[in-house]
């Protein structure tokens, strides 16, 4: 039997191992998410005056990370079974990017009519075109942004000789709660203003 060297796969699976690697992933992630809370102090004025988009808030940023960990999560399992290829003519590849946009526009029409409606019951209520509209289009924008993350961050794991399963799921997931701010702010601000 041999000795446990650097290539075993298993010596990734040590604490020391994956301390090294996802804690200055993690340092660099949550420095950025300070960046979102940033954005959101500096349009609390328009989120004020419109306080129905405010239920969006949580749950776009959410459902963004949401949909970058599902397509994250499914390229990760194929790569492990050996069965994904980065390539711009795989069926499955496209059909996983397909099933993800597909998603987002049901979840994303669903969050619209479901802001409105809470916003007639505890907010000011909002036009349910405007609101369905910033949450479509803001939605799917994410969906796109979370589809191409999750492909960069399997894809730069996987030449770099990191496990997908250890660092996609926090990128993806940080990043998209970043953008899915910035994302809903500029939507929310063209189709108000």
């Amino acid at each position: 039997m041999a000795a446990a060297g650097a290539d075993d796969p298993l010596d990734t699976w040590t604490i020391r191992h994956i301390v090294g690697t996802m804690f200055p992933i993690l340092l660099v992630l949550s420095m950025l998410e300070m960046g979102s809370g940033y954005v959101l102090s500096a349009l609390e004025e328009t989120y004020l005056s419109n306080p129905t988009l405010l239920v969006l808030v949580p749950v776009m940023i959410g459902m963004g990370g949401n949909l970058g960990a599902i397509l994250s999560s499914r390229l990760s399992t194929r790569l492990h079974l050996g069965l994904l290829e980065f390539d711009p003519r795989n069926e499955v590849l496209w059909t996983n990017v397909l099933a993800i946009l597909g998603l987002a526009a049901t979840v994303f029409s669903a969050l619209g009519v479901t802001a409105w409606f809470v916003g007639q019951v505890i907010a000011q209520p909002m036009p349910l075109t405007d609101l369905l509209l910033i949450s479509i289009v803001s939605g799917m924008l994410l969906a796109v942004i979370a589809i191409v993350l999750s492909l960069g961050a399997t894809y730069i794991s996987y030449t770099r000789g990191l496990d997908p399963d250890d660092t996609t799921i926090p990128v993806v997931t940080n990043l998209c709660d970043i953008l899915g701010v910035i994302v809903l702010s500029v939507v929310a601000l063209v189709v108000l203003n």
